[in-house]
């Protein structure tokens, strides 16, 4: 979606939408009233709601305009039985019809500025979020890549998880994570990190080196002072895929581990967990760097944990192994595409209640790299232990 594309709410009423239609059909049901009782009964009061019906669908010039229809209308029907046209109950209902009329038209031009100032701040967040939340690039070297983000809150775009994928020096690296808490501190720690992934992301050679840059950043640019959240962190994976391929090099800020479809269906790669970013001076020697073997054929899944802990109607919460295993596991290479969009659409028909939780999902696979690097370690296709580096 475009920064200037409206979303679906703020756009103005379509004229075929039953709202719209509401004034024409409350004059169309007075007419035939009218025409109907031959004006022995008056029925011409009914039309002293058109006006305000048109405010919530029109713009002031509209809504004028239904008002000067109805007073003649009003004069009309009055005008059908003798001696009535000047009649002082007439002569009410036409004032409480024209005082109406101007208050309808003042709202509706509130209304029309409301929703102006709405469209320019929908405007300005959708531009928030491809700055922070960049549409993933189907592919960037030997990687293929998708992915889709969903703030859970209402009616924002942005919250506090977070993803990227960029080619670097060193490979191709990727992102993603999770801020504790949500509103302003989430997004303005969303933005530190993405800022500093992008820019340390093709500076530093070591992942471990990479993900401290990270922690730097949300000490020196996330939210400080009294208002801010001292305990804010961020959960996160950092990952890498060398150029020559075969591999991918992952460091575990606390972040649910990464997922593999491959021809032996879906496991969970194993990885050496470390505290979150935000917390790592609890943790002064570092993290490791865990590598895993990954096939062509192999399609690599990171969530957070709105994905993970969406529950049924039951509390039951979502089996992402599980599902992944059931719809790919042991066929040919998915799509990336495919496997996020199965996930999003999954994840929704599974959740029985209305989650205010961000979701973030990213598949990513090595489409023409060399063959996987043989492990000494690997006792079966579906248990592979890693490396570490430190």
């Amino acid at each position: 979606m475009s920064g200037h594309e409206l979303r679906p709410e703020l756009r103005p009423p379509s004229p075929h939408g039953w709202v719209w239609w509401l004034p024409l059909a409350a004059v169309f049901v007075d007419v035939a009233a009218e025409l109907i009782v031959r004006g022995r009964e008056p029925v011409s009061f009914m039309l002293v709601a058109v006006p305000p019906l048109a405010a919530a669908t029109r713009g002031p010039r509209g809504t004028a305009l239904s008002t000067l229809v109805c007073l003649g209308l009003q004069m009309w029907m009055a005008a059908r039985r003798p001696g009535h046209f000047d009649e002082q109950h007439h002569v009410a209902v036409y004032v409480a019809t024209t005082l109406i009329g101007i208050a309808a038209v003042a709202l509706a031009g509130q209304r029309e500025r409301t929703r102006r100032h709405l469209v320019r701040a929908n405007s300005v967040a959708e531009a928030m979020q491809r700055t922070l939340l960049r549409p993933v690039p189907c592919r960037l070297g030997p990687v293929r890549a998708a992915g889709f983000y969903e703030a859970g809150e209402g009616g924002t775009l942005v919250g506090g998880d977070l993803y990227d994928v960029c080619e670097t020096p060193f490979g191709v690296r990727a992102i993603i994570g999770d801020v504790r808490g949500k509103g302003l501190d989430a997004v303005q720690t969303v933005a530190a990190v993405l800022g500093s992934f992008r820019v340390s992301a093709h500076e530093w050679q070591s992942l471990s080196a990479l993900a401290g840059r990270l922690e730097l950043s949300i000490a020196r640019n996330g939210p400080a002072g009294e208002d801010g959240d001292p305990e804010l962190f961020v959960t996160a994976l950092v990952l890498e895929f060398p150029p020559d391929g075969g591999e991918v090099r992952i460091v575990d800020r606390g972040h649910p581990a990464p997922l593999v479809i491959g021809p032996h269906g879906a496991r969970r790669l194993l990885t050496t967990p470390g505290l979150p970013l935000g917390l790592g001076a609890l943790a002064p020697d570092g993290e490791s760097t865990t590598v895993h073997p990954l096939a062509p054929s192999e399609v690599l899944v990171l969530h957070t944990d709105g994905v993970s802990e969406a529950r049924d109607a039951d509390g039951v919460f979502y089996p992402v192994l599980d599902r992944l295993d059931e719809r790919f596991g042991g066929r040919r290479t998915p799509d990336p595409e495919a496997v996020v969009s199965f996930v999003r659409n999954d994840a929704d028909r599974w959740s029985a209640r209305s989650d205010n939780d961000d979701r973030a999902v990213l598949a990513l696979s090595v489409e023409d790299g060399t063959p996987p690097r043989p492990n000494p370690r690997e006792s079966a296709p579906d248990a592979r232990e890693p490396r570490h580096r430190q």
